[in-house]
């Protein structure tokens, strides 16, 4: 038996700590997404109808992870997977400190920043880590799991949050939660955390001596051990496969930016109250979260390129019904269409990616994909913000975002293929 055997069964323990700290990833972001952007006029002194300045703190969000997502996969390749998760959560331990103090919105989107940092080291060792200890048919339900632990730990803060801000009050809940959430995650990885680096190292190895069952389909005429450059152009265009799970992988982020800034507004100014927009925002967080622990199985059954594709399409309409209905009932119900489309998409096409790129660079091509995902969040947050501010009305972000996602959704149709190898596997000997 190897040293480093591969499967989520024969790496229980580690695979469960790395689920705990994706939770808690979950719960460093979720505190940040429903109490500030609804209470951003009253504690922070945003100006009503400020859409460009309330995005602001998005915008830097998504920029500053995206090229930490760029940054961890490489550095992970190099000093080790468990060391990076160790610096995210060290850089988070101002966030909450700096939310209680702020004594204006540039505070909050300086916390961001460091919030980005976080997200970017933390959310992709844990993902590249589940992947370097489990097979390669069991992909998609490692993405799946990965990402249902995540999303399920964004909505609950969202919620937890929301009753924590009225009875305590917003800044000392925060920070109450926030350095309880990241104290509980330094501990974990430092007493139990282990480096999975040796096990895609092994798993490298081992394709040298023996080629697997059914041969992923990897890009051609790339070297063993590509440089940042050669990785960074093969998956922003020269394969149009990585190329196309990237651009959709940019434009479904316009989603998440839509629901984190956009629908606290338009559901504050719709009448809502703190909780109640906890729970009807949360809807959308609970049913992604929560149907991932399907939809990525799903895909090691039926491959990965119809959910990714469906994906995108049914998360558009789910943004669109928003602003085509009225009510509480209808708000939630719309959230949770829009996040099952994000629970077909999500973790399939993170899976996508480590279907066709070899173990020993597979860090750094999924940091890349990683890094265009989250710089989604920084455009998307720009347009919407923009849209809404030359319109005049929160309504016209939803239309932006959802035709978005059509014609992204189309794009990923008509350049992506299926990833799977066992439903779509390269010839014999084309995968060395």
């Amino acid at each position: 038996m190897t040293a480093f055997p591969l499967g989520i069964r024969e790496n229980r323990a580690q695979f469960t700590h790395q689920l705990i700290q994706v939770l808690l990833v979950g719960f460093a972001i979720g505190m940040m997404r429903t109490v500030i952007p609804a209470l951003a006029e009253t504690e922070f002194g945003v100006a009503r109808g400020s859409f460009l300045l309330l995005t602001a703190f998005v915008v830097a969000f998504g920029v500053v992870k995206a090229v930490m997502n760029f940054v961890a996969g490489r550095l992970s390749e190099r000093i080790g997977r468990q060391k990076v998760l160790l610096w995210g959560w060290i850089i988070a331990l101002p966030i909450p400190v700096m939310i209680w103090a702020a004594p204006n919105w540039g505070w909050i989107v300086a916390a961001t920043v460091l919030l980005g940092v976080n997200q970017g080291l933390c959310w992709s060792m844990t993902q590249t880590s589940k992947l370097d200890i489990t097979r390669a048919d069991q992909r998609g339900l490692t993405m799946g799991l990965n990402e249902f632990s995540g999303y399920v730990g964004v909505a609950l803060a969202g919620v937890v949050t929301a009753y924590v801000a009225e009875a305590l009050g917003a800044r000392l809940g925060l920070l109450v939660f926030g350095l309880t959430v990241i104290g509980v995650a330094l501990v974990l990885t430092v007493v139990w955390v282990k480096d999975t680096l040796p096990w895609a190292k092994a798993e490298t190895a081992a394709h040298k001596i023996s080629a697997p069952k059914f041969p992923p389909r990897y890009p051609h005429g790339v070297p063993e051990h590509p440089t940042t450059a050669e990785v960074f152009i093969l998956m922003s265009w020269r394969d149009k496969r990585l190329a196309a799970l990237s651009q959709a992988g940019l434009v479904e982020k316009f989603v998440d930016a839509l629901v984190w800034v956009i629908f606290p507004v338009f559901l504050v100014g719709k009448g809502a109250s703190l909780t109640e927009m906890g729970w009807i925002v949360g809807a959308y967080g609970f049913v992604w979260g929560g149907s991932q622990l399907f939809t990525g199985r799903l895909s090691d059954h039926v491959g990965r390129f119809w959910p990714n594709v469906l994906g995108m399409w049914i998360s558009g309409a789910g943004v669109l019904l928003v602003v085509l209905g009225n009510g509480a009932a209808w708000w939630a119900l719309s959230a949770g269409i829009a996040g099952f489309g994000m629970a077909l998409l999500y973790p399939n096409l993170g899976a996508s990616v480590a279907d066709i790129t070899p173990p020993a660079w597979r860090g750094s091509a999924i940091g890349i994909y990683r890094f265009w995902r989250d710089l989604g969040y920084g455009i998307g947050a720009l347009g919407l913000g923009l849209v809404a501010y030359l319109t005049g009305a929160v309504e016209a972000a939803f239309w932006f975002v959802a035709l978005s996602m059509f014609a992204s959704g189309a794009v990923l149709f008509a350049f992506g293929e299926e990833t799977h190898p066992r439903l779509n596997p390269a010839p014999q000997g084309a995968t060395a």
